[in-house]
């Protein structure tokens, strides 16, 4: 045996027992983001800059899929949500849970490598009631990058877990904030925001050097005030699409989800959101198309520099954002080869759009819609039925809010020429009736107080049977279904599809799924232990295919009350947890509580005052409805104020609500409460527990 392989062996029996890669580490770029047909890694939040979600790995396939086992779990104990996307890079899995904790963890072994902590809780301060944490985070050449609620962009070294440097995105006392993931490319990082339900909120994107954090260009989505003059040509055009003084309601148009970078054309495409407020009677009284609101954007990636638009919601009033996935795909139409945009925003509609031109190809509902008939393919434009704006004040509407599609995100998989989206159908009631337009201002949750919903979010209990959901398999050249599968409740989780002919998800009950990606049977499921929504990915270390998936009940939907209850999972009992699965795994997956229903608790010598409890509902549905649930209904992602005992106590209720005893756990500070407000929110929550106990029932 010669020397020159006594070092080599020395050193691959070294890697074998540290995991360390003989290879050169992963150069995360625009050439990897690009192109990775071997389909090592998951390195950006849709694997490539695509953003198919498709992985060209087979290992795992239609035929073995049953010997799909796990092969460990990380618990995540201190984490309150991990609805997110995670990366893999070289054999370390990376996530942002909670309020953008960014864990690295070794894909082989499960052991966590390390955890950067921004510590969001001591510095959002108002910020903390507006989201709920990360959806996903980006990776370029070894650094990790991250939003966060307080609006920062941290750049993180991928080795070490240290902080590189960050950057404040928002102003600090606006309504600006972050949960989306931030986009990388041409050594940039860009990133959105959220907050257009919240406050007077203008939207923009702005773009940083990856390797400094020094700002470099940044977009607005809708015109400010004319008096101050427009950034652009952009906005000068924009703002000739609308009406009154827009500008003193921020208008809207949020980029706080989707962007999508395209390579080929070096464009980056932009989803943007709804209405500042949502009602256009009070944002643009007058009407008008109110550009970029709900839009796919095209901007030049280097510059900023706006190249085209195509709006799907002209004129929005519902909530019907475009911030939903904007997949890059060729499609053979017509006979002819075309580069698409593949794009499902909320209102129901499946776009194909021209991503060279902007001008649409085609467009067909995948769900149940009435407040448009068709979508008119000479001038792109919807034909909407009048009445779904509601012109005498209120109207029922398909789909709610919500959206048929919202942000979990869909794949495509070019193998069987099929999309796999993620839908719901729920029905919303919009109702303006009794607003004063003229003199209107916003409140803390507009989507409320104005009238959008035909719920009182005090008193009332969402049923459960109001929306259900399905996993659907779209042919987006034919425009029509492929096959569906029903999933239970309401919403239904991400999706991976892969070339081995399958297609994960997972669901509300707690499974992940494997179907076949051509027929949509049930191939394969998993029970996790606890509901989860999030994306799977998958990727390979050692030359074994592995699948990851974060399970833990969601953040997004627990204003939903009774709807999104009654799967049984309560935020501070069930686990939050990484998994990870291969071939042949034999891992055991440690206990979890059962799913089960809170019980609303009471004082008998409490004596409930009826004033202070309607003026206590109120309260409750202006600032804590988002979190703990329409009429005290927890979701399951925060307690359920009826059957916590800390209400009982004055003393202890002011701890925590006023006084920030939680805030390490999520739980924001309500410092501006008086002492009458906390002992009104005390006599509606024992309202609403009685109410629950006399009905015999449990907190529901």
């Amino acid at each position: 045996m010669n020397r020159t392989f006594k070092s080599f062996l020395a050193a691959a029996m070294l890697c074998a027992f540290t995991h360390t890669p003989l290879m050169a580490a992963t150069v995360v770029d625009n050439k990897t983001l690009t192109s990775d047909p071997d389909g090592h890694d998951w390195a950006s939040y849709g694997r490539l800059f695509d953003e198919q979600r498709f992985s060209p790995l087979r290992q795992v396939n239609a035929a073995n899929i049953k010997r799909l086992g796990l092969a460990w779990d990380l618990e995540l104990p201190d984490t309150n949500n991990v609805t997110t996307v995670p990366l893999e890079v070289d054999g370390v899995i990376y996530f942002a849970a909670g309020y953008s904790v960014i864990h690295a963890v070794d894909a082989r072994t499960g052991k966590l490598l390390w955890r950067y902590d921004p510590e969001v809780p001591k510095v959002a301060g108002r910020k903390l009631r507006l989201g709920w944490g990360s959806r996903g985070i980006a990776f370029w050449k070894g650094r990790v990058y991250v939003g966060t609620i307080d609006g920062r962009l941290i750049a993180v070294d991928a080795k070490t877990g240290k902080a590189a440097w960050s950057v404040m995105t928002v102003g600090k006392d606006d309504a600006r904030y972050i949960t989306g993931a931030p986009r990388v490319f041409n050594g940039k990082v860009i990133i959105g925001h959220g907050g257009a339900d919240f406050g007077p909120v203008r939207g923009y994107v702005t773009t940083y050097d990856a390797a400094t954090g020094k700002e470099l260009w940044r977009f607005y989505i809708v015109p400010g005030n004319p008096a101050d003059g427009f950034e652009n040509k952009a906005m000068e055009m924009a703002a000739k699409t609308w009406k009154g003084e827009w500008w003193k309601f921020g208008g809207g148009g949020t980029v706080w989800n989707a962007m999508t970078y395209d390579p080929e054309f070096n464009r980056i495409y932009l989803g943007t959101g709804n209405g500042a407020p949502w009602n256009q009677k009070i944002r643009s009284p007058g009407g008008g198309d109110n550009l970029f609101l709900c839009s796919v954007v095209a901007l030049d990636a280097d510059t900023g520099e706006y190249v085209w638009h195509y709006q799907t919601n002209p004129g929005e009033t519902w909530d019907y954002n475009s911030a939903m996935d904007m997949i890059l795909a060729t499609l053979e139409i017509d006979g002819k080869p075309r580069k698409v945009i593949l794009h499902a925003p909320k209102n129901g509609f499946f776009y194909v759009i021209d991503r060279e031109t902007g001008k649409l190809i085609s467009a067909e509902k995948i769900g149940k819609v009435n407040w448009a008939e068709k979508i008119d393919l000479t001038t792109g434009r919807p034909v909407e039925n009048p009445e779904a704006r509601y012109p005498d004040g209120k109207a029922l509407v398909w789909p709610n809010n919500a959206g048929v599609h919202g942000w979990y995100p869909m794949a495509f998989n070019p193998n069987t020429g099929l999309t796999y989206i993620p839908v719901t159908h729920m029905a919303g009631y919009y109702n303006d009736q009794g607003v004063d337009f003229k003199h209107w201002r916003f409140p803390d949750h507009p989507e409320f107080s104005t009238g959008l919903a035909d719920l009182d979010h005090s008193s009332s209990e969402v049923p459960k049977d109001a929306g259900t959901s399905a996993l659907l398999a779209w042919d987006p050249v034919h425009q029509k279904q492929a096959w569906r599968q029903p999933t239970p409740g309401a919403w239904s989780g991400g999706v991976l599809t892969t070339a081995g002919n399958l297609v994960f998800q997972s669901d509300a009950d707690g499974k992940l799924k494997a179907y076949a990606a051509d027929t949509g049977k049930m191939l394969w499921s998993y029970y996790l232990g606890v509901g989860s929504l999030s994306a799977p990915i998958t990727y390979t270390v050692g030359g074994k295919q592995y699948i990851s998936i974060l399970a833990g009940w969601m953040g997004a939907q627990a204003a939903m009350g009774g709807l999104t209850a009654q799967h049984g999972w309560v935020g501070r009992s069930h686990p939050r947890r990484l998994l990870t699965f291969v071939l042949d795994g034999k891992a055991i997956l440690p206990p979890s509580p059962p799913p089960a229903q809170p019980v609303p608790v009471d004082d008998p010598g409490f004596v409930v005052d009826p004033a202070k409890a309607a003026r206590g509902g109120e309260i409750y549905g202006r600032n804590c409805v988002t979190c703990h649930g329409i009429g005290a209904v927890a979701g399951g992602y925060a307690p359920d104020l009826r059957a916590s005992p800390i209400p009982l106590s004055s003393e202890a209720f002011d701890q925590i609500v006023r006084k920030g005893g939680l805030l390490d756990k999520g739980m924001p500070r309500f410092d501006e409460f008086s002492d009458d407000d906390l002992e009104s929110l005390r006599n509606y929550l024992r309202a609403r527990a009685r109410a629950a106990i006399d009905k015999g029932q449990a907190a529901r």
